[in-house]
Order: structure tokens, then C-alpha cells, then sequence
């Protein structure tokens, strides 16, 4: 779990770093915020070609050793982001991190989600999901007493810090014995597995697509949204991206708990549809207060809602392709869902901020809630039985 939680964790936060460095990388780029916004929709592109990638190593080979390898990827070219020379080069470095990014996931979620107890996956699949959080509530931290003294390339360094990690992997961390006991023993037969779960493949992926349409649409350009509309210093963004987070962590820990009560589904249901009543506090306040009370709530049932998914995916998914059904799907939902951030600017052109973030949101949410309550519920499924 700790492995998991933060490898998840450092890949957000190389992630996050771009969120709130956008307006700086523009500037220094002599390009628009439209066209910065491009880096964050390319990242979430590639991810897909991560997630196939390691996500086939960790059904052949195991879940340790494409974490590890992973890890290591993603750091080195987070570093290297900070070195970018022009514009063309970190769109290059930001779609090879969306590779590291996409195969991070699948194969953390399936290893620690393969070793904790099915009475407790629910709540441990919650407290796993908000390393996401915490990588963008670390990220804040260092965006607000770092980037006025450093500027936005020394924070890409800091990047470097997963390939300690992989150490960490390396040493104290064990195979699972739920893939040695349902591995496949050829690649052959590892394509026909996956081959015979196209159905739920399909599901997974629509699901996953409305689901990263709701995170990515309320959280990548909302530092943007503080800075051009209400216009807030750096300081104040950073606070109020923590404080968001905070609640998305808290939530995502109580929904987890309480999809082990009620059911994966009902559970992610339920946050959505109290996520739809915040999104007018969340993009219409203009008092301060208001405006942390809004960004704390629609990410408590937001991400609370997110909290689930690891579990959810895992029990829905059979345990010889686990480590590449679950996060393949996961991601190429990310890549359906990556123009939200392009679209969010481009709306936001035309019409006020507030408008654009709010007409996002109550979509995303309403398809979320349709498709998931469309789908299966295998809450505590045993994955040492058979499939």
C-alpha cells in the first residue's frame, strides 16, 4: 500500500507541478494559455501508451519489477523537464512523462489492491486513490514557498524523487501471490484473456472516461481560473488548491469507507450527485470564504467518488489481466476525456470563467452517475477463487 500510495503520490505531483507553474512556463515560452493548456491534454494522451505497455509487463512478469522500471522513467524525464530548452522539447518530455504517468497506476492499484483484505479494500482503495491529492496538495505546498524564489524549472528537480522509490520496491516490497497463483504461463494466452474481455473493457474505459472528465475538469485549470478571473496571487491559489485537497483526501477515505457499507457503485453515485450541488459555490463565489468552502467540498464527493475506483476496477476485472484491464482502461479514458482542459479555456474565451467551470462540472457528474450505475457490483470478491 505504501509503495503504491506513493508512487501514485510523486507521479501527481510531477503532474500538478504544471497545473500551477502554467501561466510562468507560458511566459517564459512567449506562449498563450491555450497553448500551455496543449502539454496538460498531450500528458493525458500518452498515458494510454504507459498503461498498455506496463500494464501487459505486469500480467506476464509480475506487478514489482514494472513498478519499478516505471518509476525510474518517470523521474528522469521529470528532471529533465526542468532543463526544456524551448516550447517543442517539453511538449516532447511532457508526452514521454504521460507514458511513465499512464503505466504507474494500473500496476500500483493492482498489487496493493491484490494484498489488503476484502472486508477493508474499500477504505484502503480510498486512502490508495488520494495519493492523486496528495501529490496536488504537495505540489501546492512547493508551488507556494518555493516557485517566487526559485522560479518553475528547480521544482521539475525535484521530480527525481520516485527513482528513490523504486529502491524502496526493490527492497521491501513482495510479489503477489494472487498473480503467481493466476499468471498466465505464454503471451499467447495472455492475449486471449484480454481478448475475451472486450465487453467489460468497453464498460471500464466509459466509465473511466467520465470519471477523468470530472477530475481534470474541475481541477487542472481551476488555478488558472483563480489567477484570470478573480485575479489571485500565487499565494492565494496555492492555498486554496491545498485546502481543495484536503477535502478531496478526507473524501476520498469516507466514500471508500462507505462503499465497503453500501456498495462500490451506490457509494460512487451518491458523491457525484452531492458534487452537482457545490458546483455553484465551487464556480460562482467571489467571497473568499465561499470560494475554500466550495473548492473543499466539490472535491470532497468529487474525489470521494474516486476513492472507490481502485476497488471497484480491481473486483471487476479477472486477476490474470488485472495489471493491464483495470489501468489500460483507466487511461484510455483519460485519453477520451483530455481535451476537457483545451475545451475549458476555449469556453472560457467566450464566455466568463464561472460559466465555462460550471457547465463542465454538472455534465461530467450527471454522465458519471448514469454509467455507473449501469454497470456490475462485485464488492468483496475473493480474488484467490477462481474467475
Amino acid at each position: 500500500m505504501l509503495a503504491s500510495f506513493l508512487g501514485w503520490m510523486l507521479d501527481a505531483f510531477d503532474f500538478f507541478l504544471v497545473v500551477f507553474c502554467l501561466t510562468a512556463i507560458a511566459h517564459d515560452f512567449h506562449k498563450t494559455d491555450k497553448e500551455i493548456a496543449l502539454s496538460i491534454t498531450v500528458t493525458l494522451a500518452f498515458r494510454p501508451v504507459g498503461a498498455f505497455l506496463f500494464g501487459l509487463l505486469a500480467d506476464r512478469y509480475g506487478r514489482r519489477l514494472p513498478l519499478m522500471i516505471d518509476l525510474i522513467f518517470y523521474s528522469v524525464v521529470e528532471v529533465a523537464t526542468g532543463f526544456a530548452p524551448n516550447f517543442g522539447v517539453f511538449l516532447v518530455l511532457r508526452a514521454l512523462f504521460g507514458i511513465g504517468m499512464g503505466g504507474e497506476w494500473g500496476v500500483g492499484a493492482s498489487l496493493a489492491m491484490e494484498k489488503v483484505p476484502a472486508r477493508l479494500r474499500g477504505v484502503l482503495s480510498g486512502i490508495l486513490q488520494q495519493g492523486y491529492a496528495c501529490g496536488n496538495l504537495v505540489a501546492a505546498l512547493c508551488f507556494l514557498f518555493l516557485f517566487k524564489r526559485w522560479g518553475w524549472r528547480p521544482l521539475f528537480f525535484l521530480g527525481g524523487l520516485p527513482a528513490l522509490l523504486a529502491l524502496f520496491v526493490r527492497t521491501n516490497v513482495k510479489e503477489s501471490t494472487v498473480w503467481e497463483e493466476k499468471k498466465k504461463p505464454n503471451w499467447g494466452s495472455l492475449w486471449k484473456a484480454i481478448g475475451s474481455q472486450a465487453k467489460l473493457f468497453g464498460y471500464l474505459t466509459l466509465l473511466m472516461t467520465f470519471m477523468n472528465l470530472a477530475s481534470h475538469g474541475t481541477q487542472d485549470m481551476y488555478p488558472t481560473f483563480l489567477e484570470r478571473y478573480l485575479h489571485f496571487g500565487s499565494d492565494k491559489r496555492s492555498v486554496i488548491s491545498a485546502i481543495s485537497m484536503v477535502g478531496a483526501i478526507s473524501g476520498g477515505v469516507l466514500v471508500g469507507y462507505l462503499s465497503d457499507k453500501i456498495g462500490r457503485r451506490l457509494a460512487i453515485a451518491i458523491a457525484l450527485g452531492l458534487a452537482i450541488l457545490m458546483v455553484p459555490l465551487w464556480a460562482y463565489s467571489t467571497n473568499a470564504a465561499l470560494l475554500i468552502a466550495g473548492a473543499f467540498l466539490i472535491q470532497f464527493f468529487m474525489q470521494g467518488a474516486w476513492g472507490v475506483i481502485p476497488a471497484h476496477l480491481s473486483e471487476l476485472a479477472p486477476a490474470s489481466v488485472r495489471g493491464f484491464l483495470p489501468g489500460f482502461a483507466y487511461q484510455c479514458g483519460v485519453l477520451l476525456a483530455s481535451s476537457v482542459v483545451v475545451l475549458e479555456a476555449v469556453l472560457a474565451e467566450h464566455t466568463a470563467y464561472p460559466n465555462a467551470m460550471a457547465l463542465t462540472a454538472v455534465t461530467v457528474f450527471a454522465g458519471g452517475i448514469i454509467v455507473t450505475l449501469a454497470g456490475r457490483e462485485r464488492k468483496g470478491r475473493d480474488f484467490h477463487a477462481d474467475d
